[in-house]
């Protein structure tokens, strides 16, 4: 009897071919907990919760040129969960080096896409290095379904219903006339941009999903055809295909918020101003000449309903470019222009457009892809992004989470990803960067917190002068 099989969907298609050897598209996550998990229990946990997902027991295979979902036959949940014991009194800085070099190495493509080391004697407890393969679904389908594995007190409740199948999809009609006045208003822009223009022009009857109206459509892919190619830092350097990672100490999510109302603003603008502040930082230390017109950084935009239940795997994300401004110094005149343009992202359809990119390239020939990859890692320097993570502490087999991590991989020839998680009144803080790069992920760890406090500082001396005003 022949194993089961499915078609991959175009855009999964597109992030496993993203895959190289300097940047393997893995998703990671370093779950640290209070405690050891007795690994019987972390397996019967993986097998009622995480084995549910059928796409976790198939690997990937080729078939006249299609490229197929096929349950594995040899599947063995001991095949892809591996423990590792730390020395000693070993600490953070042990266990930022062994997840740095199981980050750079890739996944073994003869089975399905994943891996969990368990990684013991990590002060008085122990920590999960879990890392997925992107083309299995995006970011925060996977934090979700990891977070699926815990629970709300230290009893375990290992008794779910089984997943349920995916609903039905309504087919989607080809609107050829709209995609005609798409390609026709955007012409003179796309004739600069010329592989997005190739690529949508390949197939006239494809839909841009999502889209509202062509003219802004239009507007937004020519914007992101238009964009000008990063400027050459140390940041934008040759990689080596060798991870770096680091993480901070967390925030107080209160601060935060206190932070983002008193300036009129979102705890995503005040985490993304630090952001900018630290690589502001970084140049500054290493006196390096600062971009005039900054940097850009890719974000994943979630397209999939926050409360729509992970039935099926998969990745329905775009990527919007914000504008970091590290040559702003002034860490309030700093948070307004984040604020300015992640405004501005919000009203577009950047993300929308991507998507439907992404899902194109993945129709096409591998060529086409890597030529836009190329130029679409051209135009932004590092990846960020920020997934909400629960609000109350959670719990698996019994042992408290005290401290998650995750990263989403990097693409073509951009060599640092930053993350930013919340979880239990926290917030997180990591990075990682490729070898390559010439910067000190330990350091722009520390000019993320010098520069979320400079900004907390002068919201909370602008607040008392309104008040002191009115």
């Amino acid at each position: 009897m022949l194993p089961k099989r499915t078609p991959m969907s175009s855009v999964d298609r597109s992030w496993l071919r993203m895959d190289t050897p300097e940047n393997p598209m893995m998703i990671s996550a370093v779950l640290a907990f209070d405690q050891p998990i007795p690994i019987k229990r972390l397996k019967r946990t993986l097998e009622e919760r995480f084995l549910k997902f059928r796409r976790f027991r198939q690997r990937v295979t080729e078939k006249r040129d299609k490229l197929y979902w096929e349950d594995d036959p040899l599947f063995d949940l001991d095949n892809h969960l591996h423990t590792i014991a730390l020395p000693g009194k070993a600490g953070k800085t042990e266990l930022q080096a062994l997840t740095s070099d199981l980050n750079s190495t890739s996944l073994d493509f003869r089975r399905p896409l994943w891996q969990l080391h368990y990684i013991d004697n990590y002060q008085g407890g122990c920590a999960l290095l879990i890392r997925i393969h992107h083309c299995i679904a995006d970011g925060i389908s996977l934090v979700r379904v990891l977070l699926s594995l815990t629970d709300n007190t230290p009893e375990p409740k290992l008794e779910r219903l089984a997943q349920k199948p995916a609903p039905a999809k309504p087919k989607v009609p080809f609107y050829s006339a709209f995609l005609n006045r798409v390609v026709d208003s955007a012409q003179a822009a796309w004739e600069q941009t010329g592989v997005l223009a190739e690529a949508v022009r390949k197939d006239p009857s494809y839909p841009l999903k999502l889209a509202g109206t062509a003219a802004d459509v239009a507007m937004d892919l020519a914007k992101l055809g238009l964009a000008p190619f990063e400027p050459k830092t140390s940041l934008k350097s040759q990689l080596l295909g060798r991870k770096r990672v680091a993480w901070a100490e967390p925030l107080e999510l209160d601060k935060v918020k206190a932070c983002a109302k008193a300036l009129g603003g979102t705890v995503n603008d005040a985490l993304l101003c630090a952001a900018s502040g630290a690589l502001t930082r970084h140049f500054v230390e290493h006196g390096q000449h600062i971009p005039e017109c900054g940097i850009r950084v890719a974000v994943p935009f979630n397209l999939r309903p926050l409360n729509q239940p992970i039935e099926t795997l998969g990745n329905q994300f775009g990527l919007v470019l914000v504008g970091l401004p590290i040559d702003v110094y002034d860490p309030v005149m700093r948070f307004r222009q984040v604020q300015e343009n992640m405004d501005r992202l919000k009203r577009s359809y950047q993300a929308q457009v991507t998507y439907s990119l992404l899902d194109l390239f993945g129709r096409g020939p591998d060529i086409l892809e890597r030529r836009a990859l190329k130029l679409l890692s051209n135009k932004a320097t590092a990846v960020l992004t920020n997934v909400p993570g629960p609000r109350h502490p959670v719990y698996l087999a019994g042992s408290k989470l005290v401290q998650p991590m995750f990263w989403v991989p990097q693409s073509g020839n951009i060599g640092i990803g930053m993350s930013i998680f919340s979880y239990a009144g926290t917030v997180q803080f990591g990075i990682t960067v490729d070898k390559g790069i010439q910067a000190d992920p330990e350091a722009v760890m520390h000019y993320f917190r010098d520069s979320f406090e400079q900004l907390y500082r002068a919201a909370m001396a602008q607040e008392e002068q309104v008040r002191q005003a009115s």
